[in-house]
């Protein structure tokens, strides 16, 4: 794995402030990432499930007064 020098430096600086080490800042990034793929995933499937089985208006205006903020 290569790390360009620009970004390894800025990481430095980052976990120099955060008082945390290089190895453990990449950790939580790259945990978050894999849930941030994980999130962008399901939100496909459900933008996909909605495209094949739209709302019927029935279910939409159930909640119409709800978006009303009355400002």
């Amino acid at each position: 794995m290569t790390i360009e020098d620009s970004l390894l430096a800025e990481v430095q600086q980052v976990t120099y402030a955060l008082q945390i080490t290089t190895s453990d800042f990449i950790k939580v990034a790259l945990e978050r990432a894999v849930r941030q793929r994980e999130i962008i995933a399901k939100e496909r499937q459900h933008a996909e499930a909605y495209s094949k089985h739209p709302q019927l208006a029935e279910e939409i205006e159930e909640w119409q007064d709800e978006q009303y903020w009355n400002e």
